[in-house]
């Protein structure tokens, strides 16, 4: 990673691997100065390139946080996927991977995902791209319960109300307000007590 105090050599890279360094820059300017330090002249010098090659990839400033969004949801899917194909086929252990490996990954991006969080409700427009990822999220939630659930599967209401609690529980453990091990039993305990509901 990139430190943003550093001058890195200008080299020209794939675009594919330009876009790799300029998100993970763009991770370390948000942990080391904040969101509001996040804008494409700061990225270009922090990456050691010029602006035009930020333009270029992202647009503009909210083309760039919908990108770092879109990365952080790419990475937590990949883990979260794998993480309920590893559980055994009943609901306990299906609540408790998934309450693990949500915890996990707001915990893993830490305090930076939140800040991108708070800039994108900012935004009717990235505000839409970030609920597009939560309902693919509730849709594939329905799916994992489906089997454990009553005919007509848990509901959407009850499916949204379990994805504020696993939002709320990390954020509560990335300020430190309750430990990592609290939030995912507490998000477990939400999970089963949705599905017993829907029977």
């Amino acid at each position: 990673m990139t430190s943003p105090t550093s001058t890195p050599s200008r080299r020209r890279l794939p675009r594919e691997a330009r876009t790799r360094q300029l998100l993970e820059t763009s991770w370390t300017l948000i942990r080391d100065e904040g969101t509001d330090a996040l804008t494409l002249g700061r990225l270009a010098e922090a990456a050691g390139i010029t602006k035009p090659v930020v333009y270029d990839h992202f647009g503009t400033r909210n083309g760039l946080l919908a990108a770092l969004y879109e990365d952080y949801d790419i990475r937590q899917t990949a883990l979260f996927d794998a993480a309920v194909a590893a559980a055994k086929s009943n609901v306990q252990d299906k609540a408790r991977v998934i309450a693990g490996a949500y915890v996990d990954c707001v915990l893993t991006q830490g305090r930076e995902i939140q800040d991108v969080l708070a800039a994108l409700s900012g935004s009717p427009e990235l505000a839409a791209v970030k609920r597009q990822y939560q309902e693919a999220f509730i849709k594939k939630c329905a799916g994992i319960f489906a089997p454990f659930a009553g005919p007509e599967g848990v509901s959407t209401a009850s499916l949204w109300a379990m994805l504020g609690a696993a939002d709320a529980l990390s954020d509560a453990a990335v300020v430190g307000d309750i430990t990592e091990a609290q939030a995912k039993e507490e998000l477990r305990l939400t999970i089963l007590g949705m599905v017993q509901r829907s029977n």
